[in-house]
């Protein structure tokens, strides 16, 4: 089922940290990759692509099977020693309606992509241009970050980080998330009110059993 526009909004207020608590701490890529611009959100359905290190070719195909609204979710190997993503390629992908890049690999052109708007996680930046004329995949099952994406897996990123939601849990997520924010609230409310963090998490008997007292 296709998550609606309101669930995707949802889950980018509610920020990574919090949905990869709700959902057992599961789907959290990696803290090498991180945006250009950590004031940005960012959140859709991933059109995974595959492409080879230095190369691009992959990328300005997978433009072609973009749908408004998709984050190009790229493994390149995590190569940083080139730039396959850079100002032109945001611009078409602005034009086509995708919502933003999540690639194991660096980018280049950072200052115009930030002055574009353009949500970008990266593992790196570089000057350097690639190739074009390496094969690719796209919309096919990948690992990035540690974590496997599957075509149409929700991905969500902010200045913390990325997680992953797999497709058919995106409802359920955020009824755990939502669940997990009231949780939070009521441990602010006593610490606000003088209560340690030790009696609101119940954690007397574990310092106890590690004779912490």
């Amino acid at each position: 089922m296709t998550p609606t526009q309101e669930q995707l909004l949802t889950l980018a207020q509610l920020g990574t940290a919090t949905i990869h608590e709700a959902q057992g701490q599961v789907g959290a890529l990696d803290s090498g990759l991180r945006p250009i611009d950590p004031t940005v959100r960012l959140c859709g359905s991933a059109l995974t692509v595959e492409c080879r290190p230095d190369d691009n070719l992959a990328l300005h195909y997978a433009l072609t099977k973009a749908r408004p609204g998709d984050v190009l979710v790229v493994d390149a190997k995590g190569f940083t020693e080139a730039g396959p993503w850079g100002d032109l390629l945001t611009l078409a992908a602005q034009k086509l309606g995708i919502a933003g890049l999540v690639i194991d690999g660096a980018v280049r052109d950072a200052n115009a992509i930030i002055d574009m708007g353009f949500p970008t996680f990266s593992r790196g930046l570089s000057i350097k241009g690639t190739n074009k004329c390496q094969p690719g995949r796209v919309n096919v099952p990948i690992v990035i970050g540690g974590v496997s994406v599957r075509p149409g897996d929700i991905i969500i990123g902010d200045r913390d980080g990325l997680v992953v939601v797999e497709r058919s849990r995106v409802q359920e997520v955020i009824e755990l998330s939502r669940a997990r924010e009231d949780k939070e609230a009521a441990i602010r409310e006593g610490i606000e009110a003088g209560t340690s963090t030790v009696d609101l998490l119940g954690l007397r008997d574990t310092l106890q059993r590690f004779n912490m007292q």
